[in-house]
């Protein structure tokens, strides 16, 4: 019983490792853009859009086939009709003794309608929903790039999130230590009481920091899971390595000229304005008439009266609106006014490409600038650490003075390791204004 048990207990320590195991994932940034492409819900309501953009241009497309139809009906008549048959140039009207008695009729009728001629209403709409479905896959190709670029941003505050516990803890560490050192001299009586609360008091903010260093990372986990479609559970350890690149920089006209050809949105405007020029044609087509072939068959039965078969008819069919005569010119106003908004759009949405290609791109010089000011920074605070806690050891410097000095080096130090990955986010986010992301 004793073996049966520690073994179970063997077992579910083994079960509790693989489990923590299977619920930590290294991830590299490329395998999460992946992931979050795979599972972004966005995407997927992207795609639906597209298929029922391609169903809406099917459909176009079906309007030029024939229209066929089939009807049928059985009649029962209650009471005896009143039934005038011309012959020979005068009536017989119904009730006479030689008028048959009609009491039910059966009928069916086939027809069918092939359009020849619509003015151009057939060809501009199928052509407008050509241009609508490529202006749908457009958008979804942009809502890749917000996906990539969102994950992106949500990988890099993962890092940096990990990266300040790990930094705070070392700090944590130090300042327990230098609690503890303090703590056996104020024993002796070689320090000051005050000054070792200073140091606590030190120790407690520092332990306060990392409390709130460690939510943000949970936090910040829980979305990265969200966003790749993982469980809550999984603990995802950011690559560090997928994020240190060296990114070759272009100039600004450079990206400027990418921008017109690659963003999504902007082409997709243009496909929208396609398809709104389409729309005054299709507006004006109103004023013409339509011809169509028709053809049919009909078939009748009124038992004891009269039996038609075979009754097959050809022809053409004009069908012309008058009322478009007073009506179209409203709907061609309002085409115009689309297609003039659209022209705008695309208008403003240029110089917002331009103002953001600016922005992104001095905020990536700016970036860059950081990390050589930072790393100064860093070296600075070091030695500034060093100096100030030799001269503390020789009562040169005040204990708040040294306090002051580690807590810029903590600060520094996480400065750094923070300006490197916001580099590497400004460069894509470059990226992504000059349309260039998704490749």
């Amino acid at each position: 019983m004793i073996r049966t048990t520690g073994f179970l207990i063997a077992l579910t320590l083994m079960s509790t490792r693989i489990l923590a195991q299977d619920s930590t994932r290294t991830i590299t940034l490329k395998e999460a853009i992946n992931l979050s492409i795979q599972n972004s819900k966005i995407l997927k309501n992207s795609k639906a859009k597209i298929d029922e953009a391609t169903a809406a241009v099917s459909e176009a497309n079906e309007r030029k086939l024939p229209d066929f139809s089939v009807s049928g009906a059985y009649l029962y008549l209650p009471f005896q009709p009143n039934i005038n048959i011309a012959k020979n140039g005068s009536d017989t009207s119904g009730g006479g003794g030689g008028t048959p008695k009609v009491n039910q009729a059966i009928y069916g009728i086939a027809s069918v309608s092939y359009p020849v001629f619509t003015g151009g209403k057939l060809k501009y709409g199928v052509e407008s929903a050509k241009y609508l479905a490529e202006a749908v896959k457009l958008d979804a190709d942009n809502n890749r790039g917000d996906v990539i670029m969102n994950t992106i941003n949500a990988y890099s505050n993962l890092y940096k999130a990990k990266a300040a516990v790990e930094l705070v803890k070392q700090n944590l560490d130090q300042s327990n230590q230098r609690v503890k050192d303090f703590s056996n001299l104020e024993q002796n009586g070689l320090l000051a009481r005050n000054d070792l609360l200073k140091v606590q008091l030190q120790s407690s903010n520092v332990e306060l920091a990392l409390l709130d260093a460690e939510s943000n990372y949970k936090v910040s986990i829980v979305n990265m899971d969200l966003l790749l479609g993982l469980p809550e559970t999984t603990i995802i350890v950011p690559d560090s390595a997928s994020l240190w690149e060296q990114n070759q920089v272009k100039s600004i006209d450079d990206y400027e000229q990418s921008s017109l050809q690659n963003r999504k949105d902007l082409a997709a405007l243009t496909a929208r304005k396609k398809a709104a020029d389409l729309g005054i044609k299709l507006a004006h087509a109103e004023y013409y008439p339509s011809l169509a072939l028709t053809g049919g068959y009909i078939a009748a039965d009124i038992p004891g009266f009269v039996s038609i078969t075979n009754a097959v008819n050809i022809g053409i069919g004009v069908k012309y609106e008058l009322s478009s005569l007073w009506k179209t010119k409203t709907k061609i106003a309002e085409a115009k006014a689309k297609s003039d908004q659209l022209s705008a759009s695309q208008e403003m949405l240029n110089d917002n490409i331009k103002l953001q290609i600016n922005q992104a791109y001095q905020n990536y010089l700016v970036s860059q600038k950081k990390i050589e000011v930072y790393q100064k920074a860093v070296e600075q605070a070091n030695e500034n650490y060093r100096i100030t806690k030799n001269k503390y050891d020789n009562a040169l410097e005040t204990l708040t003075d040294l306090l002051d000095a580690d807590v810029s080096q903590l600060q520094t130090r996480l400065n750094a390791a923070n300006a490197v990955i916001d580099a590497n986010t400004a460069y894509n986010k470059l990226l992504q204004a000059a349309g260039l992301l998704n490749n």
